[in-house]
């Protein structure tokens, strides 16, 4: 009768045991959007979106270009670099999840003089080993943290590729639309010299002022100015893509686009909440948030009991040769109960409250910047179209005006400042159409970068 007694306390005392670990141990909290869900963007195209967005240009020397950025940019090497660390530090804090087990030798000779033995030698081996039982899953919650963190760090790993692609593909723009500046400016110069000289002929025969020449020799002037900065332009943005590739930018890339990108159509944005899933960035946020929750939950079990074993196995002896007969083991139980902190361990609590809550409000406006970062661009090109087939409607004007003025000044009607007026007007357009296409071209670099999110690397796939 006793005995079923201590065996019902037993199984009283076991399960009130495990009713206050599951009581006290913190559970995981679902971690949602604190944004309001919307339908879609404003905006949609057909094209579907590839995780490596840059290859939609169908262009093969960029696409090469891209690929050795991502596996030589210093940037992108640094991130990957942080993610080892990180990765090393979960699986560091993962060891607190294992006993230890410490092996131990010792040998130790004492002389005296005054001693009738002389001297004494002491020999000594052993095992000792310790465990910390998680009972409230402190241990674990560290663990989680960690590993969440590492996954933010892969993130941001995947955010600095997706970067560097953009800026790869963006460089790549301005260098085509660079290349093409120069071409026009050259031939405004020629354009230029050639209407010089007709207005020289024409001065030789009393046909014209003096101050005529003297206008255009200054348009021709101003002309060789641009093509100063369009050659200017061209070995800076090659400099700047050969620091992107990873190479000395004194061992200039001698690339020069052939032509300007070509707008594939618009991609298909989908609906904002797919974004959320999708962006390394968001992801990234995401994480911080959970690691937080698992700091927190850490520092609340910082507030129970420890219960930890230890046990050793150890032989000594005088002599080397009976060091291993005979052993001596031992076993201990510890339990330790922070009792008085000065309110520290509560303090502790408090801030990880606060960082959760931080974490989360930053996790919140990250989603908002990526929603703005879509709908921005796709505004931005739509109206942009719009500026260029202004643009094109007002170079087709300024040169009807030019030729119909440059034909009335040659029939004595009108002055020739009339005419200098126009023509530089028809080439001040002409060289703004091209900054109008590149920056089209670069609102939709903007867009694709708004809704990529991660692919896989090299050294993702090689890891």
């Amino acid at each position: 009768m006793s005995r079923n007694l201590s065996k019902n306390f037993d199984y009283l005392l076991l399960g009130s045991l495990v009713l206050l670990v599951l009581g006290c141990a913190t559970q995981k909290e679902a971690v949602d959007p604190p944004v309001q869900k919307s339908a879609s963007f404003s905006q949609s195209g057909t094209a579907e979106v590839p995780s490596k967005w840059w290859i939609s240009f169908e262009n093969d020397q960029l696409n090469t270009l891209v690929d050795t950025a991502l596996s030589s940019n210093f940037d992108i090497q640094t991130a990957w670099q942080r993610l080892q660390a990180s990765e090393a530090v979960v699986d560091r804090e993962t060891g607190g999840l294992f006993p230890t087990l410490d092996a131990n030798a010792e040998a130790q000779t004492t002389r005296n003089q005054q001693s009738q033995f002389g001297s004494s030698d002491d020999f000594s081996v052993g095992l000792s080993s310790s465990y910390e039982i998680d009972l409230w899953g402190r241990i674990g919650s560290q663990v989680d943290a960690e590993e969440y963190r590492a996954q933010a760090t892969l993130a941001d790993y995947q955010t600095a590729a997706l970067t560097v692609s953009a800026e790869v593909v963006r460089s790549w723009a301005r260098l085509a639309e660079a290349q093409k500046q120069l071409s026009l400016v050259e031939g405004q110069i020629e354009t230029n010299q050639k209407v010089l000289d007709l207005l020289k002929n024409r001065f030789g025969t009393g046909q014209i002022r003096g101050v005529d020449i003297l206008r255009q020799q200054q348009l021709l002037e101003s002309t060789r100015e641009q093509k100063s900065n369009a050659e200017a332009n061209l070995k800076v943005l090659q400099h700047e893509l050969s620091v992107l590739l990873g190479q000395s930018p004194q061992d200039t890339l001698n690339i020069t686009p052939d032509q300007m990108l070509e707008l594939p159509p618009l991609p298909e944005t989908g609906i904002p909440m797919n974004l959320v899933q999708r962006r390394p960035d968001v992801k990234s946020a995401f994480n911080l948030v959970k690691a937080a929750d698992r700091d927190l939950a850490a520092a609340i079990s910082n507030q129970y009991p420890r219960l930890t074993f230890s046990a050793s196995l150890t032989s000594s002896s005088n002599t080397a040769g009976n060091l291993f007969e005979d052993w001596a083991t031992s076993f201990a139980g510890n339990l330790l109960a922070p009792i008085f902190r000065g309110g520290e361990l509560s303090a502790e609590v408090d801030r990880l409250k606060a960082v959760k809550k931080q974490r989360l409000y930053e996790y919140g406006q990250t989603i908002l910047t990526a929603f703005q970062e879509v709908e921005d661009a796709l505004i931005r090109e739509q109206k942009q179209r719009e500026s260029i087939a202004r643009l094109e409607e007002q170079i087709a004007l300024a040169e009807k005006a030019y030729n119909q003025l440059r034909l009335e000044y040659l029939n004595g009607t009108s002055n020739y400042l009339d005419v200098l007026t126009a023509l530089d007007e028809v080439q001040q357009l002409q060289r703004d159409l091209l900054t109008a296409e590149l920056t089209l071209i670069e609102y939709r670099i903007g867009l694709y970068r708004a809704l990529a999110g991660s692919f896989e690397t090299e050294r993702q796939n090689e890891d």
